[in-house]
């Protein structure tokens, strides 16, 4: 009835004094899209090449490998890189298996730690005022410019003076200190009401229940990206391992990554193994990541 009572009123309003509704377009130019979309498909390109051209040289055999200038893709693709690799995984003095090991290890420990420290010095620096608070915070933000490299002599001296040097763990603390988990978090959780933690003090809540119940479950967008940038940074760790641990003792510490390097490099006639042990270890980072991301994103509380 109402329907109809309006379409009446409508109805009896003169043409002059009706307006249409006009669609707002978006304040941009076609040339401004066609370069806009440009420019992301070759940001696009340059980013899947080094994939696609991985991919490419695992199929190539080994004569294609040392072809200058490069081929990007293999004229005569062939799985015998893979198939060698399969054949030398069980005959190696090391497994394989080994090397994958001591990388989700060192990744599942580094990262754990990580997100536990990081989350817990968030939630202080967020919703606790004391001397030095800001300052400590403006540190962090500046720590984030710095590269890996430019503290990899400090974490080695560092680590010698606490007879760490050749263990796994000369590998795992370094991953605890990342400044960027604690950074995302704590901007995460200036944006959490503070009523939710004064409501939970009146129930008797003390602050480790807090952090656990309240605040953990309100930032776990931020606990998402930080398991997936550490996740996917442990797994390709090469450097530190190098510098730190060299593999010793007897390669009990050496990485997946710093493995293919020496497949590569360190026999003659094994490039091709290398390429191949590349892809494989991009599979499984690429699943691993994956899983993990799904895993946490359904549990993030929708807001």
């Amino acid at each position: 009835m109402s329907i109809n009572m309006s379409k009446k009123k409508i109805d009896g309003v003169p043409k002059k004094h009706r307006f249409k509704l006009k669609k707002r377009k978006p304040n941009r130019s076609r040339a401004g899209d066609f370069f806009l979309y440009l420019f992301l498909f070759l940001v696009a390109i340059i980013m899947v090449f080094p994939l696609v051209f991985a991919v490419s040289s695992a199929l190539k055999p080994l004569e294609e490998l040392f072809m200058f200038p490069p081929k990007i893709f293999a004229r005569n693709p062939t799985l015998d890189n893979f198939a060698d690799l399969f054949v030398t995984m069980g005959k190696s003095w090391v497994p394989f298996t080994r090397y994958f090991y001591n990388t989700l290890f060192i990744t599942v420990v580094g990262t754990a730690g990580h997100l536990i420290i990081a989350s817990m010095g968030a939630f202080v620096l967020a919703k606790y005022d004391f001397p030095g608070g800001k300052t400590f915070f403006r540190i962090v933000v500046v720590a984030i410019m710095f590269n890996g490299y430019v503290t990899m002599i400090p974490n080695y001296l560092i680590l010698s003076k606490l007879h760490l040097i050749d263990t796994q763990w000369a590998v795992i603390i370094p991953a605890f200190s990342s400044p960027m988990g604690l950074f995302l978090m704590k901007q995460f959780m200036d944006g959490l009401p503070m009523s939710l933690v004064e409501a939970a003090k009146i129930d008797g809540a003390t602050s480790g229940q807090i952090l656990k119940n309240v605040t953990i479950p309100m930032v776990m967008p931020s606990i998402t990206i930080c398991t997936f940038l550490t996740l996917t940074n442990s797994f390709k760790l090469f450097d530190q391992n190098l510098a730190l641990t060299n593999g010793e003792p007897s390669n009990m510490s050496e990485l997946l990554a710093l493995n293919i390097f020496r497949t590569f490099y360190g026999r003659t006639g094994w490039e091709g193994v290398g390429q191949a042990k590349a892809v494989v270890f991009f599979l499984l980072v690429a699943a691993i990541a994956l899983t993990q991301n799904w895993l946490t994103r359904r549990k993030e509380v929708q807001q």
